[in-house]
């Protein structure tokens, strides 16, 4: 510690030899009385009564003025109204000066002055009590008393330099009270004397340790300036000083004075070194609130500092022109007290072996959470959650630095490690906020790019390094790390956004190409599929794209379906500002972009979230509904608030920060049952009794109306496989399960995908078995909001490719997938279809090495029937976005007719798809392997003509090219119970369009 500034102290003590002004008269007296300003007429009628009753009883309680003067010495200018009462009432004779030579007792001569001197430890008569404590009179008291006084007018600096004249024995006489002003006209001197003297006695008796405010005290302050060592002294006696003031005001005034605080430098000091309690949990790192020991903090002396640096050499408080070195405590502490009276701007000098660093006190700024996050939080509402948890880069009281925060209730203790720190967190201790099971910390000078992780004092004890579950932005797998991450990026989709809304996803053309993109094209990064996925999507026709999920996750052969960094893009192809770029140029070139999401379980890594704080937190705590019995992973618990509003806003996050236009939700079904892949005894019924998860519903219910509230234009989309009522409907409409629906956009319609896909896998020949199985879909197409999906999960894991799912020899199976494409793109609902199945890639998708893109190679002989399939998928696309009827009324049972769909012997499904106008389209499907001429369909007769628009067994897409190349006329015949007919020529395993002429 650097020592304290001297004292500016007062002017010296008058001399003997000084002249003394004469003694005012009584008239004169009365005179300055009634000049009294308000402020010290305030100050005088406080003391009146005590005055009063001095001169009435000489008794030694007679006498507070000079005791509150004590009291009072932090305003300057009640001091000196005070000082002057005591004056009066001693001597009735204003001192030469009045800041430290208040000279007592006085009124007429020199040698009353020395009387006055004398008056602590000569009047041995004055009352009992100044007798039994004779030895806190004596000179030593006396002595100390002055040098106290002329310390507390240093501290208030109120010099006085100049000669007490008779004007200001006037003025002084002015701030007593009326009542004194007409005792000193009523008084003779003689008594006055006396009344002095035994007050005088008195005062010195009433204080214990020789701090005594008295006359006779008072009468002693000639000497020179109080030393530095009698004012460290004097503060022991501040309150016993305190208490008696206050006893005598209440006794001896009807209007008592406040209580006054010392300052700094007139306290006792105490050592501001940290306590051994708090020493050893912040070593331990279980301290709750680590602001409340280390930082700056007001203190009996001044302003105690405190910092907790582990291997630093010497710690340095730098404030303004102020530069102090803390003591060191030792095991990294520091400590020391400076003589101020606020808590200033300071920095810390820290110094290393080999270095010094200059940096901000971590421990010196307020929260950066307010009570409206908290509370959020604790509700389970915080939209934005991810703006108030995770790592921040900010400015906080003026500070760049890096806000941490994270939810771990259970927690005994969270320290913050990182790169900047070696990773050992032991100095950058967190504090809990409230009950709110929130810890906080504001590190300044740490910025971007900067790796981290949380260090959790499990409840047991033991320590736990965890990624940050908010983290936005991570190390590249395997490596584990959070990274402090904040975004620049300028969007330049404002027209995709404007228009995205104008019709709801049911209502609209929705053709989605499903992307893995760290095998789409092995290797390229965010910026590079930039520069190749829009064009590519774009030239095929498809609306949207449908990313697997690009959160963060550990084991790149779960495609990203074990999600460790739900707010985190995977750091496998760049930074998050890059996956923007990607998601921004997709929509320049008109293409949405929708994003798996996993809400339903998350892996057991030890560093992740499983039992994050030591004890289940985002997992259930009901080990049977914590475990996925299916893939080894844990399940939220969507009953807990800050569970829940985890993923609520994880959903928004993505839409909001990264422009998704749309959700695919995964693994609906198996969030919605208690019984999900479970035996009986494995689970718990509802408290219904029933096997639906009601917190899971809960959740969805919620997730799907908070994201349609705040970002319009959005789609969510359920992947569910059962026959759940309601996934579409809007929340608060309720089925007959008494449920409200789920409020999704879309949904999967796995029963079609399942049913068809059998269908088609069936020799021809035995189709005709199977032919219900195309056809049982338009039972229940109406029910929901479907999608017609042909994923990544139909393509791998021995299912085989789309194209090797057909019988058949090459020709065939090339022939029966442009068919079934054909037909899907035909059938009510959306179409989704996974890459590499667009040009009939042979082989099963594989995340080591994607699509065989050398299928369309030009030097590979077969490169023209893999380019015919692509071929196709262009044409549907683009005669699909552009046919109203395929796709206006998907979800309206007005918008489908059947034409034939029970010509099983003949492996033929026909059909009619309508717009609003009643405009149609004619489908036409042949699942057998040979020509069917003039094959009779009946149709509506107000269509003049038809003109085959799409023939998938046409020679451009590698077919036999049998075709309808002219319009086909309708004839007056009815056919299947309409009152026309037309004759086609329906080419083998193909599907035909035709729309009117």
């Amino acid at each position: 510690m650097t020592p304290r500034p001297e004292s500016s102290g007062s002017r010296p003590k008058g001399t003997a030899g000084e002249k003394i002004p004469e003694q005012p008269t009584a008239a004169q007296k009365k005179s300055a009385a009634k000049k009294t300003s308000v402020p010290k007429q305030a100050a005088a009628k406080k003391a009146t009564a005590p005055a009063k009753k001095a001169a009435a009883k000489k008794t030694p309680t007679a006498q507070p003025p000079a005791t509150k003067a004590t009291a009072k010495k932090a305003a300057p200018a009640k001091t000196t109204a005070k000082k002057a009462v005591e004056k009066k009432a001693v001597a009735k004779k204003a001192v030469e000066k009045k800041a430290v030579a208040k000279k007592a007792g006085a009124e007429k001569t020199t040698a009353k002055k020395a009387v006055a001197k004398k008056a602590g430890a000569e009047k041995t008569t004055a009352t009992k009590a100044a007798a039994e404590k004779a030895a806190v009179a004596e000179a030593p008291a006396t002595k100390a008393a002055a040098e106290k006084v002329a310390a507390t007018k240093a501290a208030a600096k109120k010099t006085t330099a100049k000669k007490a004249t008779a004007k200001k024995a006037t003025a002084a006489k002015a701030t007593a009270t009326k009542a004194v002003a007409k005792k000193a006209t009523a008084k003779k001197t003689v008594a006055k004397k006396a009344t002095t003297t035994k007050a005088a006695a008195t005062k010195a008796t009433a204080t214990k340790a020789a701090a005594a405010k008295t006359t006779g005290t008072k009468a002693t302050a000639a000497k020179p300036p109080a030393k530095k060592a009698a004012t460290k002294k004097a503060p022991a006696k501040k309150a016993t000083t305190n208490k008696a003031t206050a006893g005598k005001a209440t006794a001896g005034s009807t209007t008592s004075a406040p209580a006054q605080t010392l300052p700094p430098e007139m306290e006792v000091a105490v050592s501001p070194a940290v306590g051994a309690a708090d020493r050893e949990r912040l070593l331990n790192g279980t301290h709750h609130n680590p602001h409340s020991v280390l930082g700056a903090h007001p203190a009996p002396g001044g302003i105690a500092f405190r910092a907790f640096r582990p291997y630093a050499l010497s710690v340095t408080v730098v404030a303004g022109e102020v530069r102090a070195e803390l003591d060191d405590d030792g095991e990294g502490f520091f400590s020391g007290l400076l003589p101020l009276r606020e808590v200033p701007e300071y920095r810390l000098l820290v110094e290393y072996e080999g270095t010094v660093l200059d940096t901000e006190d971590a421990y010196r700024f307020l929260p950066t959470l307010g009570d409206l996050d908290l509370h959020l939080i604790g509700e389970g509402r915080h939209e934005q959650l991810w703006t108030a948890l995770g790592a921040h880069p900010m400015t906080h009281q003026g500070v760049t630095g890096t806000r941490f925060a994270v939810w771990a209730p259970n927690a005994l203790g969270v320290r913050v490690a990182g790169t900047f720190n070696f990773w050992d967190g032991t100095g950058h201790v967190m504090r809990s906020l409230g009950s709110s099971g929130v810890w906080e910390l504001f590190l300044p000078d740490i910025g971007e790019g900067e790796l981290y992780k949380f260090e959790i004092t499990r409840p047991d004890g033991s320590k736990t390094l965890r990624a940050d579950p908010m983290a936005r932005r991570t190390e590249v797998p395997p490596a584990t790390s959070s990274v402090i991450t904040s975004s620049e990026y300028e969007w330049g989709d404002d027209a995709w956004l404007a228009r995205r809304a104008e019709a709801p996803a049911h209502e609209a053309p929705f053709s989605v190409y499903e992307v893995h993109l760290p095998s789409w094209r092995p290797g390229l990064t965010y910026r590079q599929l930039a520069e190749q996925l829009p064009g590519y999507v774009k030239n095929l026709g498809f609306t949207h794209v449908e990313l697997m999920p690009v959160a963060e996750h550990p084991f790149g052969g779960s495609w990203g379906y074990q999600v460790t960094g739900f707010y985190a893009p995977t750091a496998r192809l760049g930074t998050p500002d890059d996956f923007r770029h990607l998601v921004d140029s997709l929509h320049r070139a008109g293409i949405g972009v929708l994003m798996d999401w996993v809400p339903a379980h998350f892996p057991r890594d030890d560093w992740a979230l499983a039992e994050f704080d030591g004890r289940p937190l985002y997992e259930h705590a009901d080990p049977l509904r914590a475990a996925h019995p299916d893939w080894g992973t844990l399940e939220f618990d969507y009953g807990r608030n800050e569970v829940r509003n985890f993923l609520v806003a994880n959903a928004l996050y993505w839409c909001e920060e990264f422009h998704i236009d749309g959700l695919r939700v995964d693994a609906v079904a198996s969030m919605l049952y208690l019984d999900y892949s479970r035996e009986p005894g494995q689970w718990t019924p509802n408290e219904h009794g029933g096997r639906e998860n009601l917190d899971a519903v809960a959740f969805l219910q919620e997730m799907n109306a908070t994201v349609y509230r705040r970002v319009p234009g959005v789609v969510t989309i359920a992947e569910e496989s059962t026959a759940w009522d309601g996934v579409t409907r809007a929340t608060h409409h309720k089925g007959p399960s008494g449920f409200g629906g789920l409020g999704f956009g879309l949904k999967w319609n796995m029963g079609w995908m399942h049913d068809s896909l059998e269908y088609m896998s069936h020799e021809p020949v035995h189709r005709k078995y199977h032919h219900h199985e195309m056809t049982f879909s338009m039972v229940y197409a109406y029910s929901e909001n479907y999608v017609l999906p042909i994923s990544h999960d139909e393509v791998v894991h021995g299912k085989r490719s789309l194209v090797s799912k057909m019988p058949g020899d090459w020709w065939q199976q090339r022939a029966g997938h442009r068919a079934y494409l054909g037909f899907m793109w035909a059938h009510p609902g959306k179409q989704l279809l996974f890459m590499g199945q667009e040009f009939a890639q042979g082989a099963e998708w594989s995340e080591a090495h994607g699509p065989d893109w050398w299928l369309l190679d030009p030097g590979y002989g077969a490169e023209a029937e893999h380019r015919g399939v692509r071929d196709l998928v262009r044409d549907l696309n683009t005669v699909y976005r552009a046919t109203p009827a395929l796709w206006r009324l998907d979800t309206d049972p007005a918008g489908f007719e059947w034409v034939v769909g029970d010509a099983a012997d003949d492996n033929v499904l026909a059909f009619l798809r309508l717009d609003p106008e009643g405009t149609p389209i004619l489908s036409v499907s042949n699942f057998a392997p040979v020509v069917r001429q003039d094959y009779r369909l009946g149709v509506p007769e107000d269509v003049p003509a038809w003109h085959e628009t799409v023939n998938t067994d046409a020679a451009r897409y590698g077919g036999s090219d049998v075709t309808n190349p002219h319009p086909v006329k309708p004839e007056a015949q009815p056919w299947h119970g309409r009152p026309a007919s037309i004759r086609l020529t329906l080419p083998p395993l193909s599907t035909v369009w035709l729309r009117p002429a």
